[in-house]
């Protein structure tokens, strides 16, 4: 077991590294031909990134740490998620999926809350046809949320449900402007074009692609990150508290908890 965890949190890492280096390429990447220094690059590792992400699903399900139940709850959380996304369409940064990836992460913790994002996406990718170049990053930073908002679960596990739902909010808005940033990332090098005032060029310093970036994603982005935050942040300060207390009891029943939170959600 503590051998599978090792491997587990190793290829997490793995993952991570690799998929920081492909969203944030085009601010550093030199004029070489070196293979992992190209454009196409990046692509290439997105889909290594999205096999590592559903290896550590496997991994997790194959030594037992996800037990039945927990695969189980992760399918149909998954599934909710995905039918969410159905809702919005993505129409206008419209994205009511957001707040119950956010609050079930924020219930069963960071391992929980990765493999909780990868999973959604992937499904709502099937069920929408947006399969493409662009699914791996997707999947990767709805994994990173999932992950941020399972460790920001854990300071305040023991707080009041009125304090958790500002957290909450907090965590909402951020992760919401923050997977715009990373979305416009992956796709700034190949919507900007060539030879425009915006464009990415190869060997520029960092500060002159970051600059160019930033001018691009604030001039398209905005239409859609900041409903995507109002979106959830609404969504979530309405339902989070009956959302994080039906949570913590499925999660007690599950023996998913410590016997501190079993306390708290029975006390209150």
């Amino acid at each position: 077991m503590k051998i599978s965890r090792y491997y587990s949190h190793a290829l997490l890492l793995i993952a991570s590294v690799i998929g920081i280096h492909a969203f944030i390429w085009p601010l550093y990447l030199p004029d070489s031909n070196f293979f992992l220094f190209t454009p196409v690059s990046a692509r290439a590792l997105a889909i290594i990134i999205a096999f590592i992400a559903v290896s550590i699903i496997a991994l997790d399900i194959s030594y037992g740490t996800l037990d039945s139940k927990n695969v189980a709850l992760l399918g149909v959380l998954s599934a909710l998620i995905a039918a969410l996304r159905l809702v919005g369409a993505g129409a206008i940064g419209l994205e009511p999926m957001w707040f119950l990836l956010i609050t079930s992460s924020f219930v069963f913790g960071a391992r929980f809350g990765f493999s909780l994002g990868i999973l959604s996406l992937a499904i709502s990718a099937l069920l929408t046809g947006g399969i493409g170049p662009w699914l791996p990053f997707q999947m990767l930073a709805a994994g990173w949320i999932g992950l941020f908002s399972g460790l920001i679960g854990i300071g305040f596990r023991r707080a009041s449900y009125s304090a958790q739902r500002f957290v909450l909010i907090g965590v909402g808005i951020m992760t919401s402007l923050s997977f715009g940033v990373l979305m416009d990332l992956q796709l700034w090098p190949w919507v900007a074009g060539i030879d425009t005032q915006l464009s990415f060029t190869p060997g520029d310093p960092i500060v002159d692609n970051l600059q160019k970036f930033l001018i691009f994603h604030f001039a398209t982005a905005l239409a859609w990150d900041i409903p995507r935050a109002f979106t959830t942040s609404l969504l979530i300060a309405l339902t989070s508290i009956p959302i994080v207390k039906s949570l913590e009891r499925a999660r007690i029943k599950m023996n998913f908890t410590s016997h501190a939170m079993a306390r708290k959600a029975h006390a209150q």
